[in-house]
């Protein structure tokens, strides 16, 4: 009776037909580009502006505690070795046990996520920062204040620039380490680019979501270092000709 109604026969079965769903779904070929451009929205948007936000927000405020801690360290010299002790003893620790952690501690929210994202960037921002202070000539600092500068004025209108390609590059590593722990991040909570490719993993009979979401990743961290590198070349034009010759 059920194949008569599809219009069949015990002999010859009908396949439903399932609307417009392209070969390539069907066939699980290793990239549909059709599926991805119609998922786009839906899927593929959320999840990059997710991890995009998740990755600010950590590297902006690592910045903000590193850049304080560096400052200290370059004026109290004897807290450089707790500090760089502290953050290499977070930086070691791995990143999915951190997150399942913290779960039983905080939940399953977005500060499960963005305190270990925080913590694996303390030591990359805290030795390049600091490295760029102390990595300032002498003679420079006492010229500086030979001319009447405070300290204060010192740090801001002469170290801090001369150390600023060493703090970009410092940002630009952190930038790329914690866009790939972000994705790891979504194991615990299910945001960021991580998110379609755990989903993908789980079934395991989709590549295109697997892959597209993996490309999106790989893109991102190829875009916030090529961003990176325009910024220090603008800020710094001086560091990139001075490599040059």
């Amino acid at each position: 009776m059920v194949l008569a109604a599809l219009g069949g026969s015990a002999d010859k079965p009908v396949i439903p037909n399932f609307g417009d769903t392209s070969s390539c779904v069907r066939n699980n070929e290793t990239f549909c580009w059709g599926w991805f451009k119609a998922h786009w929205s839906t899927t593929f948007e959320p999840a990059l502006i997710d991890h995009i936000r998740l990755t600010v927000i950590a590297v902006a405020i690592g910045f903000a505690i590193s850049f304080l801690l560096a400052i200290a360290a370059h004026r109290y010299g004897w807290l450089t070795t707790p500090i760089t002790l502290i953050g290499s003893l977070l930086y070691t620790i791995p990143s999915l046990a951190a997150f399942a952690i913290l779960v039983s501690i905080t939940g399953i929210n977005d500060y499960t996520v963005e305190l270990p994202l925080i913590s694996y960037t303390l030591l990359i921002l805290f030795t390049n920062t600091l490295a760029g202070l102390t990595g300032v000539s002498p003679d420079v600092v006492d010229a500086a204040r030979g001319s009447g500068l405070t300290p204060r004025q010192t740090l801001m209108r002469v170290e801090l620039p001369l150390a600023l390609p060493t703090i970009i590059a410092g940002l630009r590593v952190a930038v790329v380490t914690i866009i790939s722990l972000t994705t790891i991040a979504a194991y615990i909570v299910p945001e960021g680019l991580g998110k379609p490719i755990f989903d993908a993993l789980a079934s395991g009979d989709f590549n295109t979501k697997f892959i597209a979401a993996g490309v999106l990743c790989v893109a991102l961290a190829l875009v916030a270092d090529a961003l990176f590198a325009i910024i220090q070349r603008v800020l710094t034009p001086w560091a990139s000709s001075r490599r040059a010759t």
